[in-house]
């Protein structure tokens, strides 16, 4: 399986030669029937001297609809379209089956200077949410569209939203001969900006904490290699390029450690990298396959894959060393471990009879929850707030993007028209400036 030999057999991710499209598109494959409806309505912008290049309530509807949470009334089924709370007719939307309503307005402050103006109003008990007037400039538009996004979901659900984050993957394209690419994107998939292209394959890109870097494994060298890179200044350095395997970096929680799996010493085993220093700890030792390490428990454990048992399957093991713990009993094959912010659960790449999906474990009672329904799923990545998976599926001969609700109710698709788009990871929350 190429999630589990990654460095042997490369060229199984990569099967089509496609074009790339300037951004991915949304498209949904199911939805959760008990989400929360709620309307949100086109914002006003006819006080604008022009058309906006950017639809904030579109925006909005889409990021909302994605989170398996919430579930966005039709455009062509608005009984109307106030833009102010004034204007608003609970009774109109209480019988159009909402709970919630979002209405909103923009202005133009001066050149490429917006305020934009929404509010949350809770159509049942007839009253005003939240309301806010945010700053925006021409170019942060859609950012800005995913902080609204963000807003009305914390203040629905409670938990934090995720929408106003980043998510990095590869993407290989034929132009003048087979490229790859490591891109970054917004979670809609727009905004796309590359990071890297190269003529040999990349893989494994891994988010540092604070969202400023990206370790990843590239071939430009005709063999693996770590490199780190940083995103504003393009700045970038080789971290690992010992003979043989070099795989596999995961950034440890403070990011001042790698994670990563190198076979210098004979068999493929974990070890640990001191990002400053170099200096290496060696985790585990085994003649088998050990790889896909991923921190847990706030960087005091590391669960990775490892095919010991005879099949590849989960292990935990202090930093510290000792005995490693196997996690995984379900299944002839588990892999690709990606851990939720809090630490209770597991997602991972779970195969049966030739079938490869998403699944989630819990950690305190080892109950598994199979969340896609496809047969050839890998790469899974909580989201920052831990409600939503994103991970890789195959659509024909190409990599496709999906996000899936933990709870597995609800599937978007994160789609290149043509490309083929493979090992995505979601980013971490945006400091504050």
């Amino acid at each position: 399986m190429k999630q589990f030999f990654q460095y042997l057999i490369i060229s199984l991710l990569w099967l089509s030669s496609a074009s790339v499209q300037a951004a991915l598109t949304i498209e949904i494959t199911s939805g959760a029937e008990a989400a929360l409806p709620i309307a949100v309505v086109p914002f006003d912008t006819s006080k604008l001297p022009g058309k906006l290049s950017v639809d904030i309530a579109s925006i909005v509807t889409s990021d909302l609809n994605r989170s398996g949470v919430l579930k966005v009334l039709e455009s062509k089924s608005l009984p109307s379209q106030p833009y102010y709370s004034n204007q608003v007719r609970y009774a109109q939307w209480k019988a159009a089956g909402q709970e919630y309503l979002v209405v909103g307005r923009i202005f133009e402050k001066s050149s490429g200077q917006y305020d934009i103006q929404f509010q949350l109003l809770d159509v049942l008990k007839q009253k005003q949410l939240i309301g806010y007037s945010l700053p925006a400039k021409k170019r942060n538009l859609r950012a800005s569209a995913h902080e609204i996004s963000d807003l009305i979901y914390e203040k629905i659900t409670g938990t934090r939203g995720a929408f106003n984050t980043r998510i990095a993957y590869i993407r290989a394209q034929q132009d003048k001969g087979r490229k790859y690419i490591l891109q970054v994107a917004d979670t809609d998939g727009f905004n796309a900006q590359t990071v890297l292209e190269s003529d040999q394959p990349l893989m494994s890109p891994s988010w540092s904490p604070d969202g400023q870097s990206l370790a990843y494994v590239s071939f430009e060298n005709n063999r693996p290699e770590i490199f780190i890179q940083h995103l504003a200044t393009a700045r970038r350095i080789k971290i690992s390029g010992f003979k043989g395997v070099n795989s596999a970096p995961d950034w440890s929680p403070d990011g001042k450690n790698l994670a990563l799996v190198l076979s210098k010493d004979g068999s493929s085993d974990v070890y640990i990298m001191n990002t400053a220093t170099k200096r290496l700890t060696r985790l585990t030792r085994h003649r088998g396959i050990d790889t896909e390490p991923v921190w847990i428990d706030k960087g005091k454990r590391i669960i990775f894959t490892s095919d010991r048992s005879g099949s590849p399957q989960l292990y935990e093991i202090d930093i510290k060393g000792g005995k490693p713990r196997r996690l995984t009993f379900e299944g002839r094959y588990n892999s690709a471990a990606s851990i939720s912010p809090d630490g209770r659960n597991i997602a991972m790449v779970h195969g049966e009879r030739g079938e490869y999906k998403i699944a989630q474990l819990e950690r305190e009672t080892g109950n598994l929850t199979v969340l896609t329904d496809s047969t050839l799923d890998e790469s899974p990545s909580f989201s920052p707030n831990g409600k939503m998976v994103l991970y890789a599926s195959t659509r024909g001969d190409n990599g496709v993007l999906y996000v899936v609700s933990v709870d597995g109710r609800s599937k978007h698709r994160l789609s290149d028209q043509t490309g083929d788009v493979r090992e995505p990871v979601w980013g971490p929350y945006k400091r504050k400036q």
